[in-house]
């Protein structure tokens, strides 16, 4: 256990944009958890030191906006059947081959 103690701080001490709540996610982990094991350890941060990260746009972003016209199609492929399902339904009960 003192292992994955040191395990979980260690992230957060070496990134400066690292945040408890990034690294207890990381570890599927309670962040109050972490927050605890990071005083316990010392490793709390100043204030000053804090590091902005840019944000930017996630790199799946075009993607995502490239497949939103097939997953439509997708969609109304699925409408469709589910409504010509009950004509075929009734017309295969009416023959007999």
């Amino acid at each position: 256990m003192p292992q994955f103690k040191a395990d979980a701080v260690a992230p957060y001490q070496s990134r400066p944009e690292a945040t408890i709540r990034q690294v207890a996610v990381d570890l599927d982990i309670n962040p109050e958890t972490v927050r605890n094991w990071v005083r316990g350890a010392g490793a709390s941060r100043p204030w000053g030191l804090r590091v902005e990260v840019p944000t930017e746009p996630p790199a799946s972003a075009p993607l995502e906006a490239e497949n939103a016209a097939p997953r439509k199609k997708v969609r109304e492929l699925g409408e469709e059947r589910q409504i010509l399902r009950k004509p075929a339904k009734c017309f295969a009960g009416e023959t007999r081959w």
